[in-house]
């Protein structure tokens, strides 16, 4: 039993000019169930593609796990209702899994769902320590290059990605019905390839949200694009974490919010 992230669904196109059957790709979402020493921790709705990386990352940016390392085994074992990712940490991690301790049952548009107090869903980002500079043409081509990476969404239109941009390329790409999965995703790879995000550019296909902030800020990231806008709340945190925020990225101009230094060789203009 395995679960596509593409299912092919039958529908009836209705035009002005017409009806006609036939059928659309749509993304798949399931639920996806985090387990740690055999006991649920949280369970998201997910594209079921990646789920390696997924586990890592979200382990990561939850702060279950500080290196991948110490997640000794992954189990991934689809069921009737849905996948558990099943993970056996090294001895030790037991006690942090403790210390920020949820069951939540999120939708694919839910980053902070189940969060048990509000200290933590506005817990202070790690400060980023990164002297990364980045050429405001890179944004450019990072975002055009995004595009062309998404091949779920080539087919369906209908998921979020998020990639990362490093010596001059995007180097990995990872896509879900959630935009905080997508993340998580992206940040596994990162981990499985060894690849420190602290000598690159996260570029993401939706809105940035504070929760989109403090998971890029986990790893260090010291930049974060994205097409869309950044809540208000994401600005303040970018800004105290150190991190270069750019949003409404077109292929014409993007907005840089916080720490534009990063950004070299653009014209200044005022406005």
């Amino acid at each position: 039993m395995s679960r596509p992230p593409i299912v092919r669904a039958s529908r009836r196109l209705i035009g002005r000019d017409g009806e006609r059957a036939g059928t659309r790709a749509l993304p798949e979402e399931t639920p996806i169930a985090f387990t740690y020493a055999k006991d649920t921790y949280a369970v998201m709705m997910a594209t079921p593609a990646d789920l390696a990386d997924f586990a890592v990352g979200f382990s990561l940016t939850e702060g279950i796990v500080a290196a991948p390392s110490q997640i000794e085994e992954l189990e991934i074992v689809e069921l009737e209702q849905g996948i558990e990712l099943r993970m056996t940490l090294e001895p030790g991690r037991d006690a942090a899994l403790l210390s920020r301790r949820r069951r939540i049952a999120g939708p694919a548009g839910c980053g902070l769902c189940g969060i048990e107090s509000l200290e933590a869903a506005t817990r202070t980002p790690p400060q980023i320590a990164s002297h990364f500079r980045i050429d405001a043409g890179e944004i450019f081509r990072a975002m055009a290059a995004l595009r062309e990476h998404q091949s779920i969404n080539a087919e369906t239109k209908g998921v979020h990605a998020a990639g990362f941009w490093s010596d001059g390329a995007i180097v990995a790409v990872r896509e879900d019905v959630g935009r905080h999965n997508a993340l998580d995703k992206l940040i596994g790879a990162l981990a499985h390839a060894g690849i420190a995000a602290l000598a690159g550019m996260i570029v993401l296909t939706s809105r940035i949200s504070i929760e989109l902030v403090q998971k890029a800020a986990t790893v260090g990231a010291p930049v974060l694009a994205a097409v869309s806008v950044p809540t208000a709340f994401a600005v303040r945190a970018a800004e105290a974490a150190g991190m270069t925020l750019c949003a409404i990225a077109r292929d014409d101009s993007f907005e840089v919010f916080t720490h534009h230094e990063r950004i070299g060789s653009h014209a200044h203009v005022d406005g």
